[in-house]
């Protein structure tokens, strides 16, 4: 049995977090609990998820069952063309007005205070619902959430991936990044939407590489890189909780030593 602290940070990537599920089902297929959970945008919701006690396929039926752009949660009242307030009848139902204190192990959520430009952790006294939703609100299409008279915005515009709050919290720590960057092709920028898009995924993608260098195990699904953050088709969705599987369980054979670096 492992004396370390095992750390665990997962990025933001809209539905493309789904592969955090893929990857924690190969963890605990290989008996590999996190001490500590550090999460941004669709991590924040994996991370709480799962320190609630839902298993990894569960969190897969829950991003499921979420619709962002269904029509009822669209606004002409906020900065944003869908109303992040919407989303909270969804979390609610999970975390009802439990705070991060009350997870089962430490979480450390963040999210970008839009009128500052500052990254802010939110501290444990925190709602989850609150935290969440703040930390979840990708600029341009989400309204920013509001905390005690603070605007926040996703967490992921000035880092996606806060491995560096786990430093110095953990022994050994695990990064599962759902938001590679790869060339695509020119065609696929047709829409406002996928320009929007793609502009943010080159930006965090310049602040995950230091990130990502805090790992020692790294978990990162290349091939994620060809979904969209808002991807609905329920075929791609199930192989996006594959690659994060696969990618977890190759990564751990033949690159990351794990029980030698813990056990």
């Amino acid at each position: 049995m492992s004396t370390k602290k095992i750390g665990l940070v997962l990025s933001g990537g809209g539905y493309k977090g789904i592969a955090h599920a893929g990857a924690l089902q190969f963890l605990k297929e290989q008996n590999i609990t996190p001490s500590v959970i550090a999460g941004t945008s669709s991590g924040s919701i994996v991370s709480c998820l799962y320190a609630c006690g839902m298993n990894p396929e569960e969190i897969f039926d829950f991003f499921k069952s979420v619709n962002i752009f269904d029509w009822h949660h669209f606004t002409f009242k906020k900065a944003g063309l869908i109303n992040v307030n919407a989303f909270d009848k969804y979390l609610y139902k999970v975390f009802q007005d439990k705070t991060l204190a009350d997870l089962s192990v430490p979480v450390y959520i963040n999210a970008t205070n839009i009128a500052t430009g500052k990254l802010h952790f939110f501290d444990p006294s925190t709602k989850v619902v609150d935290a969440i939703l703040a930390s979840s609100a990708f600029p341009g299409i989400f309204s920013p959430y509001e905390i005690d008279n603070t605007l926040y915005s996703d967490g992921g515009i000035i880092n996606n991936f806060p491995t560096h709050i786990l430093k110095n919290k953990c022994d050994y720590m695990i990064g599962i990044n759902v938001s590679p960057l790869l060339t695509i092709e020119p065609h696929k920028l047709n829409s406002i939407r996928s320009v929007a898009t793609r502009a943010y995924e080159l930006i965090t993608a310049i602040h995950n590489i230091p990130q990502a260098a805090l790992c020692d195990w790294l978990i990162e699904p290349e091939k994620l890189a060809e979904y969209s953050i808002f991807e609905r088709n329920k075929k791609k969705l199930s192989k996006i909780f594959e690659l994060g599987y696969q990618t977890a369980k190759e990564s751990y054979t033949s690159k990351y030593n794990f029980e030698k670096a813990v056990l």
